[in-house]
């Protein structure tokens, strides 16, 4: 049995209220006056996530695959492309055991979702929600997320060869 892991990191600022974008994490939609600004929906935990699978497999990352400048993305479902990524992986000859997740926030508070954002991750990635952690923090304050001017998230993703 061969393991493989891989790290994955995405941060996205707050996009400006007039924008009325959505805040979505982990697939989940937060009440929350404004959303991340990014070409897709910006889910910021979905992109750490899919960028630490495609990085255990050695796939590349995921603007390789959805790049930010092809319009099929534009306000795309990150959690139907998480769901792409995990096939890219399987038929690579992987199988996914673990994801591990951090989310940094200054505002809104994220761990009153932990649960449904774990539940919408197992689903696309076609496990357990066992196998999905996620973890809320702040910087105290400190630098651009403490300031509130956006999100950012870790992932880890432990793989095995099939």
């Amino acid at each position: 049995m061969g393991l493989r892991i891989g790290i994955g990191y995405d941060v996205h600022a707050f996009a400006k209220p007039e924008d009325h974008r959505l805040l979505v994490i982990g697939g989940v939609v937060f009440d929350h006056d404004r959303g991340l600004a990014g070409h897709s929906d910006a889910d910021v935990l979905t992109h750490a996530v899919a960028d630490a699978l495609l990085g255990a497999a050695r796939l590349g990352d995921i603007g390789e695959y959805f790049p930010d400048n092809d319009i099929r993305y534009l306000g795309a479902d990150s959690i139907g492309l998480l769901g792409e990524v995990a096939k890219l992986v399987s038929d690579a000859g992987y199988r996914i055991i673990d994801v591990d997740c951090v989310v940094s926030a200054q505002q809104p508070r994220v761990s009153p979702h932990k649960e449904a954002m774990r539940a919408r991750l197992a689903q696309a990635l076609g496990l357990g929600v066992d196998a999905v952690g996620i973890k809320a923090t702040t910087t105290e304050g400190l630098g651009a997320i403490g300031r509130s001017e956006g999100i950012a998230a870790t992932a880890v993703a432990l793989l095995e060869t099939v």
